[in-house]
C-alpha cells in the first residue's frame, strides 16, 4: 500500500462520524506522525510503498478515531506555535485560537524589559511555552488545578528546555506562589467558560475525552473565573500590565463592562480568524 493509498482509505473509513474534509485531514496527521513526515513530504512521497510495521499500527487507531477520541490523543502530541507539545485526557487539545491569543500577547510585549508572565490554567504548557521561547521573559509562572496537566506541562518545558515555574493551586481560593505585587508584566489565561447547559450542544469528540474541569463553568456565574483572575491583576500586574483572555464570544460586552468596573482600561476584544470575538486584552493603569 501506498503513502496515498493509506491516507485515502483512513479519510474514507472516518468519513463514518467526521465531514469529508475534517476526516481527510485528520488522516493525513496520522499517516504524517507514522511515518515521521510534514505535509509537504508526505505529498512528494505519495507513490512510496507503507513499513508493514506502519500499516499494523493503523486498525487501532482508526478504532480510537471512530470511537470518536480526538486524533490528539490518539497520537499523544499536538502542534501549536511552532511546538510539538504531549497531550492527554488531562490536558484540553490547544486550539488556533489560541495560538492568535498568544500571538497578539507577543505583538504586544515583544518591545518590554524584565517581562514577568503568569498563565493561569496553563493545560499542557502551550501558551507560557510559546511565550517564553518567543520573548524570553525574566520569570514565567504557569499554575493549574490539575496535578496530571502540570506532569504533562513540565515534560513539555523540558523538551524545549524552556524555564518555566509551574504550581498546582485552585485559583477560586488560592494565591500564585512566588509572587510580588505589581511585577508582572503579562497575565494571560483560556480559563473554563462553557456553561453546564451547553453540554448537550457539543461534540462527542470534545464532551466525552478532554477534561470537564478545563472546559465548564456553572450557568449562574459565567464570568466567575474572569472576575477571579482580574481581581488578582489588580494586585499583581505592574502598571502597564497587560490582562489577556480567551473568551467566550456571547460574553464579551460583559467582560468589557466587568474590566472597566474593576479599574482596567483599553480594555479590548478581539476577533479571532472567523471574525469572533475570541479575544480581550485590557491594560492595568497602575
Amino acid at each position: 500500500m501506498t503513502v496515498r493509498q493509506l491516507t485515502t482509505d483512513l479519510g474514507t473509513a472516518l468519513q463514518a462520524i467526521y465531514p469529508g474534509p475534517e476526516a481527510a485531514a485528520i488522516a493525513a496527521l496520522v499517516v504524517e506522525h507514522l511515518l515521521h513526515l510534514s505535509p509537504l513530504q508526505r505529498r512528494m512521497q505519495a507513490a512510496e510503498p507503507v513499513p508493514a510495521d506502519v500499516l499494523n499500527q493503523v486498525p487501532p487507531l482508526q478504532q480510537r478515531l471512530l470511537c470518536h477520541e480526538p486524533v490528539q490523543y490518539v497520537l499523544g502530541v499536538a502542534h501549536f506555535f511552532g511546538l510539538e507539545l504531549e497531550v492527554t485526557p488531562a490536558t484540553l487539545i490547544p486550539r488556533p485560537e489560541t495560538e492568535e491569543l498568544v500571538q497578539l500577547i507577543i505583538n504586544e510585549n515583544k518591545a518590554q524589559p524584565n517581562l514577568s508572565v503568569l498563565d493561569v490554567g496553563t493545560g499542557s504548557g502551550c501558551i507560557p511555552l510559546a511565550l517564553s521561547m518567543a520573548l524570553r521573559p525574566e520569570k514565567a509562572l504557569a499554575v493549574d488545578i490539575s496535578a496530571e496537566a502540570l506532569a504533562v506541562a513540565r515534560r513539555n518545558a523540558a523538551r524545549y528546555d524552556c524555564t518555566v515555574e509551574f504550581a498546582q493551586l485552585d485559583i477560586l481560593s488560592q494565591e500564585p506562589p512566588g509572587l510580588t505585587p505589581a511585577s508582572l508584566a503579562v497575565l494571560v489565561s483560556n480559563p473554563p467558560y462553557v456553561l453546564e447547559n451547553e453540554r448537550p450542544l457539543m461534540r462527542p469528540n470534545v464532551l466525552d475525552y478532554e477534561p470537564a474541569t478545563a472546559l465548564f463553568v456553572p450557568d449562574h456565574d459565567p464570568l466567575l473565573f474572569y472576575r477571579r483572575i482580574a481581581e488578582l491583576g489588580r494586585r499583581y500586574l505592574r502598571p502597564g500590565g497587560g490582562l489577556y483572555f480567551e473568551i467566550n464570544e456571547q460574553y464579551a460586552a460583559a467582560l468589557v463592562a466587568l474590566l472597566y468596573g474593576l479599574g482596567y482600561q483599553q480594555v479590548l476584544p478581539k476577533a479571532d480568524m472567523f471574525g469572533k470575538d475570541r479575544m480581550l486584552r485590557a491594560t492595568w493603569p497602575g
